[in-house]
Protein backbone atom coordinates (compact mmCIF):
# COMPACT_ATOMS: atom_id res chain seq x y z
CA UNK A 1 0.00 0.00 0.00
CA UNK A 2 1.07 3.27 -1.21
CA UNK A 3 1.58 6.12 1.55
CA UNK A 4 -0.25 9.07 1.29
CA UNK A 5 0.70 12.36 -0.70
CA UNK A 6 1.65 14.53 1.28
CA UNK A 7 -0.34 17.27 2.30
CA UNK A 8 0.31 21.27 1.99
CA UNK A 9 0.98 23.23 4.73
CA UNK A 10 -2.62 25.30 3.98
CA UNK A 11 -4.00 21.49 4.09
CA UNK A 12 -2.59 20.60 7.12
CA UNK A 13 -4.06 23.72 8.57
CA UNK A 14 -7.17 23.54 7.52
CA UNK A 15 -7.72 19.95 8.76
CA UNK A 16 -6.25 21.49 12.49
CA UNK A 17 -8.62 24.21 12.15
CA UNK A 18 -11.66 22.32 11.17
CA UNK A 19 -10.89 20.03 14.11
CA UNK A 20 -10.95 22.10 16.67
CA UNK A 21 -14.23 23.87 15.54
CA UNK A 22 -15.67 20.30 15.61
CA UNK A 23 -14.74 19.86 18.95
CA UNK A 24 -14.96 23.44 20.64
CA UNK A 25 -18.07 23.55 22.47
CA UNK A 26 -17.76 27.36 23.11
CA UNK A 27 -19.36 27.88 19.46
CA UNK A 28 -22.71 28.15 19.62
CA UNK A 29 -24.50 28.36 16.05
CA UNK A 30 -21.76 27.15 14.38
CA UNK A 31 -21.40 23.21 12.96
CA UNK A 32 -18.56 22.80 9.86
CA UNK A 33 -17.48 19.87 8.15
CA UNK A 34 -16.11 19.14 4.72
CA UNK A 35 -17.62 18.83 1.42
CA UNK A 36 -15.87 16.09 0.29
CA UNK A 37 -13.69 13.81 2.74
CA UNK A 38 -10.99 14.44 -0.11
CA UNK A 39 -10.74 18.17 -0.26
CA UNK A 40 -9.51 20.26 2.99
CA UNK A 41 -9.93 23.16 0.93
CA UNK A 42 -14.18 23.41 0.77
CA UNK A 43 -16.15 23.47 3.60
CA UNK A 44 -19.59 23.43 4.33
CA UNK A 45 -21.10 25.32 7.05
CA UNK A 46 -23.85 25.48 9.32
CA UNK A 47 -25.48 28.80 10.18
CA UNK A 48 -27.95 28.79 13.13
CA UNK A 49 -29.30 32.57 14.04
CA UNK A 50 -30.20 32.87 17.19
CA UNK A 51 -33.55 33.97 18.29
CA UNK A 52 -33.02 37.53 19.39
CA UNK A 53 -31.52 38.76 15.63
CA UNK A 54 -34.60 40.65 14.00
CA UNK A 55 -34.47 39.63 10.63
CA UNK A 56 -33.34 35.91 10.65
CA UNK A 57 -33.82 35.16 14.03
CA UNK A 58 -34.25 31.31 14.37
CA UNK A 59 -32.99 30.63 10.55
CA UNK A 60 -30.68 28.33 9.73
CA UNK A 61 -28.30 29.26 6.78
CA UNK A 62 -25.81 26.37 4.84
CA UNK A 63 -22.86 28.00 3.33
CA UNK A 64 -19.17 26.93 1.45
CA UNK A 65 -16.28 28.45 2.33
CA UNK A 66 -13.36 27.91 0.10
CA UNK A 67 -10.02 28.55 0.61
CA UNK A 68 -7.43 29.24 -1.90
CA UNK A 69 -4.39 27.15 -1.85
CA UNK A 70 -2.20 30.09 -0.74
CA UNK A 71 -4.40 30.04 2.50
CA UNK A 72 -4.00 31.90 5.08
CA UNK A 73 -2.19 34.46 3.21
CA UNK A 74 -5.02 34.93 1.22
CA UNK A 75 -9.06 34.50 2.42
CA UNK A 76 -11.65 32.03 1.65
CA UNK A 77 -14.47 33.15 -0.13
CA UNK A 78 -18.44 32.44 1.58
CA UNK A 79 -21.07 31.33 -0.29
CA UNK A 80 -24.81 31.10 1.11
CA UNK A 81 -26.34 28.26 -0.18
CA UNK A 82 -30.36 28.08 -0.75
CA UNK A 83 -31.93 29.90 0.86
CA UNK A 84 -30.11 33.03 0.10
CA UNK A 85 -30.77 35.61 2.66
CA UNK A 86 -32.22 38.78 1.13
CA UNK A 87 -29.57 40.68 2.98
CA UNK A 88 -27.43 44.20 2.47
CA UNK A 89 -24.40 42.29 2.82
CA UNK A 90 -25.24 39.26 0.26
CA UNK A 91 -25.31 39.00 -3.28
CA UNK A 92 -28.59 37.49 -5.00
CA UNK A 93 -25.67 35.27 -6.18
CA UNK A 94 -25.35 33.92 -2.05
CA UNK A 95 -21.76 35.36 -2.14
CA UNK A 96 -21.03 37.44 1.28
CA UNK A 97 -19.21 40.96 1.12
CA UNK A 98 -17.81 41.23 4.69
CA UNK A 99 -14.43 43.46 4.70
CA UNK A 100 -12.44 40.60 6.82
CA UNK A 101 -12.74 38.54 3.77
CA UNK A 102 -11.18 40.85 1.11
CA UNK A 103 -7.74 40.74 0.02
CA UNK A 104 -5.25 42.43 1.72
CA UNK A 105 -4.35 45.07 -0.77
CA UNK A 106 -4.87 48.52 -2.11
CA UNK A 107 -8.53 49.34 -1.13
CA UNK A 108 -9.01 50.91 -4.56
CA UNK A 109 -12.33 52.65 -3.78
CA UNK A 110 -10.89 54.39 -0.07
CA UNK A 111 -13.20 52.80 1.98
CA UNK A 112 -11.60 49.75 4.09
CA UNK A 113 -8.72 50.27 6.10
CA UNK A 114 -5.80 47.89 6.13
CA UNK A 115 -7.09 46.65 9.39
CA UNK A 116 -10.28 45.68 8.10
CA UNK A 117 -9.42 43.63 5.16
CA UNK A 118 -8.02 40.37 5.53
CA UNK A 119 -4.97 39.07 7.29
CA UNK A 120 -3.34 35.79 7.95
CA UNK A 121 -4.40 35.99 12.01
CA UNK A 122 -7.75 35.77 11.18
CA UNK A 123 -9.50 31.91 11.09
CA UNK A 124 -12.58 30.40 10.10
CA UNK A 125 -13.97 30.71 13.44
CA UNK A 126 -13.09 34.71 13.28
CA UNK A 127 -14.92 34.85 9.53
CA UNK A 128 -18.07 32.95 11.16
CA UNK A 129 -18.28 34.80 13.51
CA UNK A 130 -18.08 38.31 11.91
CA UNK A 131 -20.94 36.72 8.99
CA UNK A 132 -23.19 36.39 12.01
CA UNK A 133 -22.69 39.47 13.60
CA UNK A 134 -23.07 40.91 9.93
CA UNK A 135 -26.38 39.04 9.88
CA UNK A 136 -27.33 40.74 12.87
CA UNK A 137 -26.20 44.79 12.03
CA UNK A 138 -25.81 44.95 8.30
CA UNK A 139 -23.17 47.47 6.84
CA UNK A 140 -25.31 49.85 4.67
CA UNK A 141 -22.30 51.26 3.64
CA UNK A 142 -21.03 48.99 1.11
CA UNK A 143 -23.91 46.88 -0.37
CA UNK A 144 -23.64 43.93 -2.60
CA UNK A 145 -27.88 44.12 -2.48
CA UNK A 146 -28.52 47.34 -2.99
CA UNK A 147 -32.44 46.61 -2.80
CA UNK A 148 -31.90 45.44 0.22
CA UNK A 149 -29.70 47.98 1.93
CA UNK A 150 -32.37 50.46 0.46
CA UNK A 151 -35.14 48.34 2.47
CA UNK A 152 -32.92 48.47 5.42
CA UNK A 153 -32.20 52.00 5.53
CA UNK A 154 -35.77 52.98 4.98
CA UNK A 155 -36.60 50.59 7.94
CA UNK A 156 -34.33 51.93 10.17
CA UNK A 157 -35.89 55.65 9.80
CA UNK A 158 -39.22 54.58 11.13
Amino acid sequence: MAPPPPRSGAAGLLARLLKEMQSDKNLPGISCGLVSDTNVFEWEVMLMISDDCKYYGGANFRANLSFPQSYPLMPPTMTFLTPVPFHPNVYPSGAVCISILHPPEDDKYGYESASERWSPVQSPETILISVISLLHSPNDESPANVEAAVLWREEQKT
